[in-house]
């Protein structure tokens, strides 16, 4: 067999980071090109302030203090991806909400789901709903509540209820749809960037 030289070994080298770089602006440009979440619509998260939201972090914290002095604090991340979702949102949010009264140490916590509702706007459902003594001292074995799913239908709508009332409304879920969909795609474009500039100077 013929022996592949140095230089014919950097000639396909090259050749391979080239079409690597193609392969890379060419997601780029289509990223760019397509961009469901870059409208112009303003979406306020409503009477909550965003408390942190880093560039290079995937979640997002906001925090509100109502009239009554009960503090409310909400944490949210994209969920993973469900193959076969359609509409304009392909992925739902993980949200935690945190409320806490004034003078106690104590704080209820819902793991719940937003999630795109068709022409009902966005939407969210409780998944866990707990109660904690206090959140510095939290045990594994610690009891903080039944299965969500397992309490009664009617006490499960007034426990959401109660959420709503302290702001966990359409307004604030259509902002983080919104908000971290367009968070995820400007960082999978800089991404992108970050290895074409990489690819392109080992060139």
């Amino acid at each position: 067999m013929p022996r592949v030289t140095p230089i014919l070994r950097k000639a396909r080298k090259a050749l391979q980071d080239s079409d690597l770089v193609k392969a890379l602006q060419t997601e780029i440009t289509h990223e760019l090109s397509s961009t469901p979440f870059q409208d112009d619509q303003s979406h306020s998260p409503g009477d909550f302030v965003v408390e942190w939201d880093s560039p290079q972090s995937q979640d997002v914290v906001l925090r509100r203090n109502c009239e009554s002095g009960e503090e409310v604090a909400v944490s949210a991340v994209l969920g993973p991806v469900t193959y076969g979702k359609e509409g304009v949102f392909p992925r739902d949010v993980l949200m935690k909400v945190c409320l806490k009264k004034p003078g106690l140490s104590s704080m209820l916590q819902f793991d719940c789901g937003v999630f795109e509702g068709g022409n009902e706007g966005s939407q969210f459902d409780i998944h866990n709903a707990y109660y904690i003594q206090s959140p510095t001292c939290v045990s594994p074995s610690d009891y903080r509540g039944p299965l969500f799913s397992s309490l009664d239908p009617q006490l499960q709508d007034a426990l959401k209820e109660y959420l709503v009332a302290r702001g966990i409304g359409e307004s604030l879920t259509n902002f983080l749809l919104h908000h971290l969909h367009k968070k995820e795609q400007g960082q999978y474009v800089n991404w992108l960037k970050i290895l074409e500039s990489s690819v392109a100077k080992s060139e």
